[in-house]
């Protein structure tokens, strides 16, 4: 009970501030032109400002032997193997199983991942995960563009996918970020002072964004394929990973951090990603509704089940 109630306190504020968007556009308090706006300029400059802070806070000079990391790039390039051969066992057509395997390992990581990890262990933790965030998205782009290509015969330049990913905002942050720490470059006086501050409006921002961006009517129509893309992110992802961390020795607030960010639901990414391709936008997007609902119960009980295990303290 006691693991539990850490859990609740680390993982409900992230959850109760969607629960907040979903309700304000419920009420009609949010319109869409509003939630866009607020949007864009989360994913523009709020979260890459945030990120950066994180990245700033770093060491970097035993980054290359940072287990953690390779753990998590191992643990996305497993999920997205084993989905791959699950989807053709079952007998998915093409275009649903590139829908199913982006599902299976396309966490949000710059949301909810990020707003968990602060959540459970305050600055350090966005510290730790910045990194894995910044590997992992260049990692779930590329592998988001082989996939779809795959399934629905479009095919991608390998220019345009480096460019992308050169101009993904979040990259940009951390990038940014990882030099101001390395070149030992102090910051200006009013960014020390206020960045923290700003960062604690921004996070919760995001989250309300991602919780009135939810439609709930969808969930009428989730198929046979979307309740095991569901399990897939939710349960199986995670399982996966943490085994693997734990047999690479990763233990403590690394595997804490790994763990909320490989949980997290799917990102809202995705669905744009299966737009653009040509899939079902649908689909794609009953499966972000639904990870979002039920993660705040599958993210808040496996945390606590680390915990009590003390394995993630």
């Amino acid at each position: 009970m006691q693991s539990f109630a850490a859990a609740i306190t680390a993982t409900g504020p992230t959850f109760a501030w969607v629960a907040v968007g979903m309700l304000l556009r419920r009420l009609g308090w949010l319109p869409d032109a509003w939630i866009q706006t607020l949007s864009r300029l989360m994913f523009q400059f709020g979260l890459p400002f945030v990120l950066f802070l994180g990245a700033t806070r770093v060491d970097y000079s035993g980054v290359l032997q940072a287990r953690y990391l390779m753990a998590g790039a191992l643990a996305t390039l497993l999920v997205v193997l084993l989905a791959e051969v699950y989807g053709r066992y079952r007998g998915f057509a093409a275009a649903e199983r590139g829908i199913f395997v982006q599902a299976a390992y396309r966490s949000n990581l710059g949301v909810i991942g990020i707003s968990l990890c602060t959540s459970a262990y305050g600055e350090a933790g966005l510290a730790l995960a910045a990194l894995p965030v910044a590997l992992l998205t260049v990692f779930y782009n590329i592998i988001a563009v082989l996939v779809l290509s795959a399934a629905f015969g479009k095919s991608s330049s390998p220019l345009a996918v480096i460019g992308g990913i050169l101009r993904n905002p979040l990259i940009i942050g951390i990038s940014l970020g990882v030099l101001v720490a390395v070149t030992r470059w102090q910051l200006p006086g009013f960014i020390q002072e206020y960045g923290g501050e700003v960062s604690a409006v921004i996070l919760p921002l995001s989250l309300i964004c991602i919780g009135a961006s939810l439609d709930i009517k969808l969930l009428r129509r989730a198929s046979a394929l979307t309740v095991e893309a569901v399990s897939w992110r939710l349960l199986l992802a995670p399982l996966l990973s943490v085994v693997l961390a734990i047999q690479l020795g990763i233990s403590g607030m690394e595997l804490g951090v790994l763990f909320l960010l490989l949980s997290s639901p799917v990102a809202v990414a995705s669905f744009v990603m299966v737009m653009a391709a040509g899939g079902s936008g649908p689909m794609a997007a009953n499966i972000v509704v639904i990870t979002t609902l039920v993660s705040s119960v599958t993210v808040t009980l496996g945390f606590a089940l680390l915990q009590g295990m003390g394995l993630a303290a």
